[in-house]
């Protein structure tokens, strides 16, 4: 087997295996969508991503997004930046970016709904540290109903949903907790969630535990390092 053979066989797994995960739960798997990060491989290794059916493409660095995107954009590609954003390089990311996934702090998100406008709204995720751990950024769980309240005062922001990682020393099953504290969080907030930010998304799980986010609710996964292997 080439490694273009074995490309696509790994995405033929992970659809497969995002729709088991779905369907031992009760979940449409209509309901998952798989974004994977491209961030390992360069724009030809991307693009046979896409035509193997991952349409919803992964970055993790603006410049990354940049980058690839200007080389090649195919008709049904959507490109989503998975990593952190500095405010600076906010302008030239909201032309490019379908979904924002890392709103990590008020002053970003204020900083993306100065450079977006009502005819272009900008579409996020809100952040949360949903394990607590101070290496990572984003909202407290304590923090995000007042954080959701200030969001709906941005007018040219569409708030989709959630997003968190789990903790740095959970590794499959072991993360468990951690997207199950996210769901629960979320539909603790929804009762009083402002009209204008919806929490339609949860994105969370990676290649290590994407079957058991998707047990747990996620809308969103991002996989990178599962679609690569053996490939690259």
């Amino acid at each position: 087997m080439d490694r273009l053979q074995r490309l696509e066989e790994n995405v033929k797994s992970i659809h497969q295996r995002c729709a088991n995960a779905a369907q031992s739960v009760g979940r449409d798997a209509t309901g998952v969508q798989l974004v994977a990060v491209t961030k390992y491989v360069d724009t030809e290794w991307t693009e046979c991503v896409a035509e193997a059916g991952c349409h919803q493409l992964g970055e993790s660095r603006p410049q990354q997004l940049w980058e690839k995107s200007a080389i090649w954009q195919g008709p049904d590609v959507a490109w989503h930046l998975i990593g952190h954003l500095q405010r600076n390089k906010v302008a030239r990311t909201l032309s490019i970016a379908h979904l924002i996934h890392a709103g990590d702090s008020m002053r970003l998100l204020k900083e993306i709904n100065r450079h977006a406008t009502e005819t272009s709204p900008a579409r996020v995720l809100v952040e949360v540290n949903i394990s607590g751990d101070s290496a990572k950024t984003g909202f407290s769980s304590e923090e995000l109903p007042q954080a959701l309240d200030e969001v709906a005062q941005l007018p040219h922001l569409i708030v989709c949903g959630l997003m968190a990682m789990a903790s740095r020393d959970r590794r499959g099953d072991e993360a468990r907790s951690d997207f199950s504290a996210l769901r629960e969080l979320r539909d603790l907030c929804l009762p009083n969630c402002p009209g204008n930010v919806k929490l339609d998304e949860l994105s969370m799980g990676m290649s290590g535990d994407f079957e058991v986010a998707i047990e747990e609710g996620a809308t969103i996964v991002r996989v990178g390092s599962a679609i690569f292997e053996g490939v690259v």
